[in-house]
């Protein structure tokens, strides 16, 4: 039977060798949380080092073999001279610091790679002795980086992956690395190689261009005679878990002690005491939100938990001392006998601890100033059972590029950070919530779990991915001699798009809301003399009858398969739902939202969308092509058809189209009615297509389109419609 052989520099045990008897007990650390699924004793073994120096003393080898092997994992033994020049020196000492692009934390000169390339051979020795055909061997993170290359040597027909837990630094960064070529080549003997972000694969292929001078695109790396895939696998966690213990009474107790002070808003941190995590930037911050909002005094508290981290590191030590500077002088600044502005914590905590502190917090910060994933902000969203908090993020943490419904932030601009905190304390419920809703969903359809199973099912089976074009706005004159004809029209019939069109685009499409000065234009519309407004628009009906029910409009739903009259309060289908397709398209929509950050999935009644315009720039669009080749293979025959929006791919029943309305609206309006159709993507080119002889089509934006008219922004469109809004009609002869 074929296996998964897990390679990563600790085993997930904590080993005990004090007492009458060795203790082997599993960690529950990330990684070896992450793996829970794939490690199972029998399925795999997992390869590392068990935490102590040196062998085992000889009365403890025969009980801790037998519960290694009840455990499914194979110890590598460091000496404890290893364990300081590779682990502290090489491992810690050159390469974090430089993938998280800090150069300047280099020492001047980088020792110790010929150790670090002698216990990557000892682990590719241990793993190339248990390795047997049809096995697949996972590498893990930094500390192995020529593990891959090693291995291939020794077995050349087995299928390797490496996964990057950390970032993968710029190229100009990553070549300030002697050993840049030697530890490239090493990961490029994986046949498969995975980054939490899109960002970080990037940067993994222009140094295999720049350094190696490989063919590197987005899909993978040619060098010689090899190519390499490459993929974007956010990884997440257990969201179920910290969800179920965010509901214990335990923790119930002890958020009620940590809002003991009632009234008192809270601001959370939790970190390892690491100089990648922004801690003194965010004191800073926090210290000039206090001087700008002195109302904040008195009413605010920063609770900063440090766990301690490498502390027999110098530069940690002194970056500790730095911490405890800065705390000292803002308590000092501006505490009185009754509040201490901030609490800190320097110490491990528990699970319930932590949990009650994520549930009592009222902003959680996550600011680090460079961070692979940073799973602390995905461990909050999913402990948010009350469905409130605000998240506020780094930008140059992994996970932002995922969690697009926290508010962003550049830890490197104090003071914009300090502002961000100030909005966050202000921002009203109803967005906390809605910001918090879709965060809770992306997390807990992200699992750890998924991760895993999604990077071994690549490994065992690869994969490829896109292009697009644009449009000049028409000239003034043009757009003047549509403004008069529609003023003058005897009657007028306005067809318009929502998204890109009345609003601008939002990140998050629930917090696209009509705001008022639209709200108030297509009211003034509607009032308007023989004019009858309809909004057509891809939302679901439910988000048009919530956003634009109360207002005299006809609206459209799901490109014209609900529709409702002005002032009628029934809703109409055109067309019997076949939900037949529907189980399996969701099923490979949310696994495409799986592995692109910060996409996500949209189920109306007719209908699914795919929307990626949150997701990488460049990354967004290859998936989404990839995505229409798979759904227009899959659903070839099937009573549904794929077309691509504005950074959006739908699904939806043959024959609901937005042009499918106009027969309809006509049906109701005088007969010398004209007719006049605005909107700014692929679905309302079918809205232009069905328009009668003499109707005008504008279209919104830089794409392609039939529309002979074109506005170039949302702007422009409100400014258009508002003076026509204002415009007497002409007397008809």
């Amino acid at each position: 039977m074929a296996r998964t052989l897990i390679v990563s520099n600790r085993l997930p045990v904590t080993v005990s060798l004090s007492g009458e008897a060795p203790t082997v007990e599993r960690s529950s650390g990330g990684l070896a949380t992450g793996l829970k699924s794939v490690h199972r004793p029998g399925e795999s073994l997992w390869v590392g080092w068990p935490g102590f120096a040196g062998a085992p003393p000889l009365s403890a080898r025969s009980a801790l073999d037998a519960r290694f092997d009840a455990l499914g994992v194979v110890p590598v033994t460091l000496e404890a001279d290893e364990v300081e020049r590779y682990y502290e020196g090489y491992c810690n000492g050159v390469l974090w610091p430089l993938f998280h692009g800090f150069p300047g934390q280099l020492p001047l000169e980088v020792p110790h790679f010929p150790l670090y390339r002698a216990v990557n051979e000892r682990f590719a020795d241990t793993v190339a002795r248990l390795w047997r055909p049809g096995d697949v061997v996972w590498v893990h993170d930094y500390q192995l980086l020529l593990v891959p290359r090693l291995v291939r040597e020794r077995c050349p027909d087995a299928r390797i992956g490496f996964f990057l837990h950390i970032p993968f630094p710029p190229a100009d960064i990553f070549r300030t690395l002697p050993a840049r070529e030697a530890l490239l080549e090493g990961v490029l003997a994986a046949d498969l190689v995975g980054f939490h972000t899109a960002s970080y694969l990037r940067n993994f292929a222009s140094s295999a261009l720049h350094v190696l001078g490989a063919e590197a695109g987005f899909d993978g790396v040619q060098h010689g005679a090899w190519t390499t895939q490459l993929g974007v696998f956010p990884m997440g966690i257990d969201a179920q878990a910290f969800d179920a213990v965010a509901r214990t009474p335990a923790v119930d107790a002890l958020v009620a002690e940590a809002r003991a002070d009632a009234g008192l808003r809270l601001l959370v941190g939790i970190d390892r005491l690491d100089y990648t995590k922004g801690i003194p930037r965010r004191l800073l911050a926090y210290e000039r939100l206090l001087a700008d909002h002195p109302a904040l005094r008195g009413k605010v508290r920063l609770v900063q938990v440090a766990v301690p981290s490498r502390t027999n590191v110098d530069a940690y030590a002194e970056f500790r001392t730095t911490v405890d500077a800065l705390i000292g002088r803002i308590n000092g600044r501006f505490g009185t006998p009754a509040w201490a502005p901030v609490h800190y914590v320097y110490r491990n905590l528990s699970e319930p601890e932590v949990v009650a502190l994520y549930r009592a917090a009222d902003v959680m910060l996550v600011t680090p100033i460079r961070d692979g994933m940073n799973l602390v902000s995905k461990e909050f969203v999913a402990s948010r059972v009350d469905g409130d908090g605000v998240l506020v993020l780094s930008e140059f943490a992994g996970a932002a590029d995922e969690l697009a419904e926290a508010l962003h932030a550049n830890p490197y601009d104090v003071e914009g950070l300090a502002q961000t905190c100030a909005r966050a304390l202000e921002l009203p419920e109803a967005e906390r919530r809605a910001r918090m809703k879709t965060l809770r969903r992306r997390v807990a359809s992200g699992t750890v779990e998924r991760w895993a199973s999604r990077f071994l099912e690549t490994l065992r089976a690869p994969t490829p991915p896109g292009p697009s074009a644009s449009r000049a706005p028409s000239p003034r004159r043009a757009i003047e001699t549509t403004a008069r004809a529609l003023a003058a029209a005897p009657s007028l019939v306005l067809l318009l798009d929502y998204d890109g069109t009345l609003v601008p685009f939002t990140e998050v499409p629930d917090l696209a809301r009509p705001d008022q000065p639209v709200l108030t234009l297509l009211a003034q519309l509607a009032r308007r003399p023989h004019t009858s407004v309809h909004v057509v628009s891809g939302r679901s009906r439910d988000t048009l009858e919530a956003w634009l029910g109360h207002l005299p409009l006809g609206l459209h739903a799901e490109h014209g398969f609900f529709s409702r009259a002005a002032g009628a309060q029934a809703w109409t289908s055109h067309a019997p739902v076949d939900d037949g397709w529907r189980p399996r398209a969701l099923e490979l929509l949310e696994d495409f939202a799986a592995r692109t950050p910060g996409s996500l999935v949209e189920e109306k009644r007719s209908g699914l969308a795919f929307h990626f315009r949150a997701a990488d720039r460049e990354f967004g669009p290859r998936q989404a092509n990839e995505l229409k080749a798979h759904l227009s293979t899959l659903f070839a025959n099937a009573p549904v058809e794929v077309l691509s929006g504005d950074q959006v791919v739908e699904l939806r029943p043959h024959g609901a189209h937005k042009g499918q309305v106009v027969p309809r609206v006509l049906a109701a309006a005088p007969p010398d009615a004209l007719v006049a159709a605005f909107g700014d993507d692929r679905t309302d080119e079918d809205l232009f297509k069905a328009l009668p002889v003499g109707g005008v089509a504008v279209h919104v934006g830089p794409l392609p389109s039939v529309a002979p008219v074109r506005i170039g922004s949302v702007t422009e469109v409100r400014r258009f419609l508002t003076a026509l809004a204002s415009s007497e009609r002409s007397t008809p002869p």
